[in-house]
């Protein structure tokens, strides 16, 4: 007897419109905000950092799903509106008021069945849980393990530099701020639970510790101290 392969339920039409629907709300998150909103100055309080982060999150998460054996559809949707408040709710309750609207988009687009709209709004709603992640669900687990990798590595690191010009920072400030990279990243490497999980983080670690040496080695003045183990 053949495997009977089933149709995903969401097209790739379906997930385009999902995604201009994230943006768009990020967007107008952004433009509603009276007093320029929280940290408006910093580059990633943008919808365009924020989809771009969110992108990455749904190409790690899947990355993560398809090798764990959890349910690549709940963890894509779930990845794509896990953020989606997070420009206009306290981080607090960004994770609730995601799941809220996800909802009432997956109730009112297409044809998703309850089970499945339940599955991706629980995951969106537990994705900022700081217990183990032996205690949520392999979806959730996945959608949090990527949403953690994003943080680490060249991104991580890019990221880190960025944010000492918008402190005033010259770049003999470097070392300390690559080296909350790594940090990030080891506190990372204890939190994750799969191998595939585990692995991508060691490949960025691995990357941020050769930036680390090339930086050590280039600026010779710098100060040296956070850098290493």
């Amino acid at each position: 007897m053949g495997v009977e392969i089933q149709e995903s339920p969401v097209s790739e039409n379906a997930f385009e419109e999902m995604k201009a629907f994230v943006y768009d709300y990020l967007d107008a998150s952004v433009e509603n905000e009276d007093d320029g909103g929280r940290m408006r100055w910093y580059p990633w309080h943008s919808a365009e950092y924020r989809y771009n982060h969110i992108l990455n999150v749904v190409d790690l998460a899947v990355h993560i799903a398809e090798r764990e054996g959890a349910d690549v559809d709940v963890v894509t949707i779930a990845a794509l509106f896990h953020d989606i408040a997070k420009l206009e709710a306290d981080q607090e309750v960004h994770a609730e008021e995601g799941a809220r609207v996800a909802r009432e988009y997956l109730t009112t687009h297409g044809d998703f069945t309850q089970s499945l709209i339940e599955q991706v709004c629980q995951v969106v709603s537990e994705h900022s849980y700081q217990g183990p992640l032996s205690d949520v669900s392999l979806e959730t687990r996945c959608l949090i393990e990527a949403d953690i990798i994003d943080k680490v590595g060249a991104n991580g690191t890019a990221l880190m530099l960025l944010r000492m010009g918008y402190e005033a920072r010259t770049h003999m400030d470097a070392a300390e701020m690559v080296q909350r990279v790594l940090e990030r990243g080891k506190d990372a490497s204890r939190r994750v639970e799969s191998d595939t999980a585990e692995s991508l983080v060691h490949q960025r670690l691995t990357r941020v510790k050769w930036f680390q040496e090339w930086l050590e080695e280039e600026v010779p003045n710098m100060d040296h101290e956070g850098f290493g183990e």
